[in-house]
């Protein structure tokens, strides 16, 4: 009987088990690795970035292959082929030959135009670069890299003044500096979207869909221990990561408001800046995400639309009133992002500070991301 080797078994097992549940990517393949502990680190890598770029290419290689596709052809068409070939065939449709379903990709080219949205497209069918955030509490950009570029190559970041890029596959959450807090993992545009929120000391802020609390982490030191950051959302499991990574990055003026906490309605009108990091298609982070694209609908983008308005309605009461709003998303469409914006303005009398900040996915750079400052006009 045939026995494929070790490797090339857990990616299939790992891909069939896959679709049969309905957790992201990132997560199920957290999940299967420790099940199985007998994975090396350097087996880990090497599946998990095989998965990432089957999932990516399978737009293509369905159309290659016979139908039904299955994960053991998609595989093996996977090794043999050039893709690069494919991609200047002109008899496949071009949504094909970039592997993406035609209305996400049609939606692309009404908010870039088609030249750069082919780029786009193309950028998000690669591997992300990896990316850290010094913690300006605790270190300076310049002594992490002057202690890691002893072991690992690492450069600064470009435009954020806090990042650093690895060009490197490590695992950072074992290194003393991951524990010690003098980092995190964030990728430069998202550094620059929390640049956004102009935080000074003693003011009041309100990150109203916080998540795990990423931007707060990054804006925080900007306050030097003064004022108060609240962080809000509706998942209380995403409010508790938030505490253990505020905790190692030694934040001590944020609090945890979940949403049923009787403090947030005496919260309304008091605050100096909110950021509403706005749930969204993450259609700027599809390279590290790249199961996101086949669950596209415009469906669910019309649900966001919606989600999206009625956040930012919420997120609003808490602003007093020569205060200012951040509106973010890390999607790459018009709909969410310039369209909304014009929404927000009209409705709510409010007019934009400062320019629009987009980044948008580049090789070996940003993932892409969307901010905008607002307040109410006086």
């Amino acid at each position: 009987m045939f026995k494929r080797p070790y490797r090339e078994h857990h990616l299939l097992t790992l891909l069939q088990e896959y679709e049969q549940q309905h957790l992201p990517l990132d997560l199920f393949i957290s999940f299967y690795f420790r099940a199985h502990k007998s994975l090396g680190s350097k087996d880990r890598g090497t599946i998990a970035e095989s998965v990432y770029s089957i999932v990516r290419w399978k737009g293509l290689l369905d159309y290659l292959c016979e139908a039904p596709a299955t994960w053991e052809m998609r595989w093996e068409l996977y090794s043999k082929i050039n893709i690069d070939a494919h991609l200047k065939d002109e008899k496949i449709p071009l949504h094909i030959r970039l592997s993406f379903p035609e209305e996400l990709f049609q939606l692309v080219v009404e908010s870039h135009g088609e030249q750069q949205a082919i780029q786009l497209c193309q950028v998000s069918n690669q591997p992300a670069p990896t990316t850290v955030r010094a913690n300006t509490l605790k270190t300076s950009r310049d002594a992490l890299l002057k202690k890691w570029a002893q072991t690992y190559k690492v450069s600064p970041c470009t435009y954020s003044e806090t990042g650093i890029r690895f060009l490197q596959k490590i695992n950072f959450f074992t290194l003393p500096e991951f524990q010690a807090g003098n980092f995190e993992v964030q990728d430069e545009g998202s550094q620059l979207l929390a640049d956004k929120v102009k935080a000074e000391p003693g003011q009041l802020i309100m990150d109203y869909c916080a998540g795990s609390g990423g931007k707060t982490l990054a804006f925080a030191p900007k306050m030097e221990g003064k004022g108060q950051i609240f962080l809000h959302d509706i998942r209380p499991y995403a409010l508790k990561e938030a505490k253990k990574r505020l905790r190692r990055a030694g934040i001590q003026n944020a609090q945890i408001v979940l949403p049923d906490d009787p403090k947030l309605s005496k919260l309304k009108k008091k605050m100096d800046w909110v950021l509403v990091d706005a749930p969204c298609t993450g259609t700027g982070t599809m390279r590290r995400n790249p199961d996101m694209k086949w669950n596209f609908t415009k469906e669910t983008l019309h649900r966001l639309l919606g989600q999206q308005r009625m956040i930012f309605e919420k997120a609003l009461s808490f602003l007093k009133p020569n205060g200012k709003i951040v509106y973010a998303t890390c999607s790459i469409l018009k709909q969410e992002n310039q369209d909304q914006v014009e929404h927000f303005l009209k409705t709510y009398n409010l007019e934009v500070v400062g320019e629009l900040f987009q980044s948008l996915p580049s090789e070996g750079g940003m993932d892409g991301f969307f901010g905008v400052i607002l307040r109410h006009k006086s």
